[in-house]
């Protein structure tokens, strides 16, 4: 008897391995057919629903209503404000006597006494966000402070990028030097190394009236006094009310330039657009000016500073007009 593969199977049997491959090679078949008609149904919705949404808004444009917070380039309206029951308003932390921390840690200065005042009138609280020079824009621009009370000089440049209320100051620039070298013209400066703060009309002007000049550009206020302090330059350029506050508590320097280039003024400034914010400052500017804030203001914080030196009429603005 010879063994063969060919030998006898029972029928039912025989074709059961291929019936099950089959089965499988179908069933296979139906799934990805189902995936892919699925998958183009989804397709097929997400661009409906892209074809059918809104375009997205650009510009400076109000929180929704009820959110406090404010992204990239929106702001906070007055009624958000209130609402939230704090105003947030950015100053200097560095620049005695107009904004700076004080020994106990508590902000103070000529600014710091405005921005307390704004949130009184409003009847809220104040959270004080401390900016420098080159941030005071970009902090409007993000949500980060509602309203800059930062000895922020207008210009037609800044104008663009924010609106300015009325003013309460009235600056011009000066120049510090020791008094070993006074300074009286900047013409007098040949070898010499210029300190200014970055993002200060005193950065700009120099830079377009001066340009042959070495200068030296420092992030915060205390960086470029300890620079002249120290030697590393001959002459600091910054806002005239900043340079006789700072040569008047430091003997061995004086401000030889107490006006330099055109004078100017300072005012708070909003992010663009905020014109509720805006409108109600200046409204309460004028209230301000009634009573003599800004004189009252001056004895406070820059009369122990300046005492004879400065008339309190040369700097003081009230009512928001000149």
């Amino acid at each position: 008897m010879s063994d063969s593969s060919s030998a006898a199977r029972p029928a039912g049997r025989h074709n059961l391995p291929y019936l099950i491959g089959g089965g499988v090679l179908l069933a296979a078949i139906a799934f990805i057919a189902g995936f892919v008609v699925g998958s183009n149904r989804t397709a097929n919705a997400a661009d409906d629903a892209s074809e059918s949404a809104p375009p997205p808004t650009t510009g400076a444009t109000a929180s929704p209503a009820g959110d406090d917070t404010a992204g990239p380039g929106n702001f906070r309206s007055l009624d958000q404000i209130r609402s939230s029951g704090q105003i947030r308003i950015g100053v200097f932390s560095d620049k005695a006597p107009f904004g700076y921390v004080n020994s106990a840690g508590d902000y103070a200065g000529y600014d710091v006494v405005y921005a307390r005042r704004i949130a009184k009138d409003l009847g809220l609280d104040v959270e004080f966000v401390p900016v420098e020079a080159a941030s005071r824009v970009a902090f409007l621009e993000s949500g980060k402070a509602d309203l800059i009370l930062a000895n922020f000089t207008v210009t037609a440049e800044r104008a663009e990028k924010v609106d300015f209320a009325n003013p309460y100051l009235k600056v011009a620039l000066g120049v510090a030097s020791p008094d070993s070298a006074v300074v009286t013209d900047l013409s007098q400066i040949k070898d010499g190394t210029v300190i200014v703060v970055k993002g200060t009309t005193a950065e700009t002007y120099l830079e377009k009236n001066y340009p042959e000049l070495t200068v030296a550009k420092y992030e915060q206020y205390t960086e470029a006094t300890s620079a002249l302090l120290d030697g590393r330059g001959v002459a600091w350029v910054t806002d005239n009310t900043e340079a006789l506050a700072w040569t008047l508590q430091n003997p061995g320097f004086t401000t030889g330039i107490t006006s330099l280039g055109d004078a100017d003024v300072i005012a708070g400034a909003v992010t663009k657009g905020n014109t509720t914010l805006l409108d109600w400052i200046n409204s309460d500017l004028t209230d301000l000016g009634e009573e003599n804030f800004f004189h009252a203001d001056y004895e406070e914080t820059l009369q122990p500073v300046y005492g004879d030196a400065v008339s309190p009429d040369e700097l003081v603005v009230e009512g928001g007009k000149l």
